[in-house]
């Protein structure tokens, strides 16, 4: 895919022009000021973006996207040093737009549409901030292809981040990217690789999410997870991403994080429970498996995958800040401490498969919980040895329990909320005292 002579990388997207302008974003469904006015401009954005998030560097204004007779092309020129890792973007960003992969998503749009449980709410609003309730198929366009380093399933993407063709700019990745450099992650973008179980844009974003009712966990089972109707989106899905060439001498695939809880967004580890059921070791008193946060274990994504997967059930993102509040048991949600404790534990369990590829998953929770709970498991009261550790967890408490509801962001930095828990008092950090301004003594 590279020509030798000028170092560019250039190649076709897979499928005709109809079912690229399916696979994209209709430009006119998008928020003008964007301005992607085209198909060209749309995928020449995601493409762009998603390069950023490997952080593979091309010439500036290097990206260029064709349209031919029979499909669109892309090329653009890496950077010296870049030229293997955009070698490896250009074959998984083919791979990533193929019928047989992310094609399935669309099957899955058309089937769910046939059936009649496409948008319950059609034309109605269902909170104060999307309009009238509009559902768009939305692949997980713009992330990083060929350097990540975990995979995410959650629930669905927010309507918002479709129409503003931006899959970051919301409170979940926000806050998700605040946690990975909490635990020293230093590129937080090798973490943003997610599917969602209804890759399906819907009013929600954070404050005002759609009501669960209308996505059971069936419908992901039904549209997206159906070998009989060859609808097997989250699996292959599941297959290609946790995969990548990058990964190949490691003993297990990459690291999933299955992200939701009985308290918010329990939709991918309800899916993720159904699809693994014989898998899943964890079990209740009654012998059926649980999809527990802070759970770990093994699964084969396929009966033909040739590696293991190491998984770990984790909250949402922003349930810490939808649901958590200061109580008197610190040892369970929704107090804010355990919250937090357990987000960070989730982000250092996917950090330590990059330092140990080999890591059994239940050693990488120990290790995780040791550093964040001072125990071997969570569930309890959060009393992390160190201090700085101590401060982090109060800061970040701080930025989800003082959250300004007009502009739809925390009210400090996280800067400013470590600055709050110091003149707070320490060594504790407690993190309940409240959003006013902190004076020290």
């Amino acid at each position: 895919m590279i020509a030798p002579a000028s170092g560019q990388v250039r190649y076709p997207l897979p499928g005709d022009l109809a079912y690229v302008e399916r696979v994209y974003p209709n430009p006119a469904d998008l928020d003008p000021k964007k301005g992607l006015r085209s198909y060209e401009d749309v995928i020449a954005h995601f493409t762009r973006v998603s390069l950023a998030q490997d952080l593979i560097e091309i010439l500036a204004d290097s990206l260029q996207v064709s349209r031919g007779a029979n499909g669109y092309e892309i090329a653009f020129t890496p950077q010296p040093d870049h030229e293997t890792a955009a070698a490896a973007f250009a074959s998984a960003h083919a791979a990533f737009l193929e019928p047989g992969h992310v094609g399935l998503a669309l099957k899955g749009a058309d089937e769910c549409r046939a059936t009649g449980a496409w948008n319950p709410m059609e034309g109605f609003p269902v909170n104060a901030h999307d309009g009238p309730c509009e559902w768009f198929p939305c692949l997980p366009l713009g992330l990083p292809l060929a350097n990540h380093r975990a995979v995410t399933l959650l629930h669905y993407p927010p309507v918002i981040a479709y129409r503003n063709a931006d899959y970051f700019n919301n409170n979940t990745l926000r806050r998700w990217a605040q946690l990975l450099q909490c635990v020293g992650v230093d590129e937080p973008t090798l973490y943003h690789s997610i599917l969602d179980v209804n890759p399906i844009a819907a009013p929600g974003s954070g404050q005002s999410e759609y009501p669960n009712d209308y996505f059971p966990i069936h419908l992901a089972s039904l549209f997206y997870d159906d070998e009989a109707r060859g609808l097997t989106y989250l699996r292959t899905m599941l297959d290609l991403l946790l995969n990548p060439a990058a990964n190949s001498a490691n003993p297990y695939t990459l690291p999933l994080l299955v992200c939701g809880s009985p308290l918010y967004d329990p939709q991918a580890p309800g899916w993720f429970r159904v699809r693994y059921k014989s898998q899943i070791t964890s079990r209740d008193a009654n012998g059926t498996p649980t999809v527990n946060v802070l759970q770990t274990g093994l699964v084969r994504i396929n009966p033909k995958s040739p590696k293991l997967t190491p998984y770990m059930i984790a909250n949402h993102m922003i349930a810490a800040g939808v649901t958590g509040t200061c109580t008197n048991d610190a040892s369970k949600i929704p107090d804010i401490r355990q919250y937090e404790a357990q987000d960070l534990a989730a982000a250092t369990f996917l950090k330590l498969y990059h330092d140990h590829p080999d890591i059994h998953p239940d050693e990488a929770m120990r290790q995780a919980c040791q550093r964040w709970f001072g125990a071997d498991h969570g569930g309890v009261a959060p009393n992390p040895p160190s201090s700085d550790d101590r401060l982090t967890i109060c800061a970040m408490a701080q930025m989800d329990l003082c959250f300004d509801v007009t502009t739809a962001l925390p009210m400090y930095t996280f800067e400013q909320a470590k600055a709050r828990c110091q003149a707070a008092g320490g060594p504790d950090y407690a993190p309940c005292f409240g959003c006013a301004p902190v004076n020290k003594p």
